[in-house]
């Protein structure tokens, strides 16, 4: 019988693990930027150096002849103001408003760029929309908290008049990460069901 471990073997001879090291841990109280969640489907405009224009969902490329909620089809019939105005790059959103989600109350459909370090009002291609900025500053408990407050008290900021807007978004620079908080059952993983 085989000994199923050879002690006289050195350890150079023993298959080694890859070694992983230990990431270096962020620091918590950095700038943060608030938004509001908007309530709609995940989706992305990436800008090929060559000029290509393509269209995507939160998990794939989509055709205008294999949509979602008719955001490829929006993407073609804009496709050369968004090459120009968003230039080269992947750039994230939410495409949101009538028959989508919450639908907010609109008769049109919206796409609202993530990055407000990047989109501005004055940066942004006039054809989209960027996600309202609640806060930018150090973190703190008590902005996510008031941003929360303010949407559910005053309603949307990215559609005003709306009295059910979701919640947050908080962007926490050191850790270039992204966190949500709900104003509704925030407590529940998502796809819950709903009693």
């Amino acid at each position: 019988m085989k000994p199923l471990l050879d002690l006289k073997k050195s350890n150079e001879e023993l298959p080694q693990p890859t070694f992983e090291a230990f990431p270096k841990i962020p620091r918590l109280m950095r700038e943060i930027v608030i938004t509001e969640k908007i309530d709609g489907t995940n989706a992305c405009i990436h800008v090929a150096e060559n000029g290509t224009v393509l269209a995507g969902s939160r998990s794939r490329w989509i055709m205008p002849e294999d949509d979602n909620f008719g955001f490829a089809r929006w993407v073609k019939t804009n496709e050369e103001a968004l090459r120009t105005g968003l230039g080269f790059g992947t750039h994230y959103g939410e495409w949101w408003g009538a028959g989508i989600q919450r639908r907010y109350g609109l008769t049109e459909k919206r796409f609202s760029l993530f990055n407000t370090t990047r989109w501005t009002d004055e940066t942004r291609p006039s054809l989209c929309h960027s996600t309202p900025e609640i806060y930018r500053g150090p973190f703190s408990y008590e902005w996510i908290t008031r941003a929360l407050e303010l949407l559910r008290t005053q309603g949307s900021y990215a559609a005003p008049g709306f009295m059910k807007p979701e919640g947050v978004v908080i962007f926490h620079s050191s850790s270039n990460a992204l966190y949500k908080v709900t104003i509704e059952k925030d407590e529940e993983p998502k796809g819950t069901p709903r009693s």
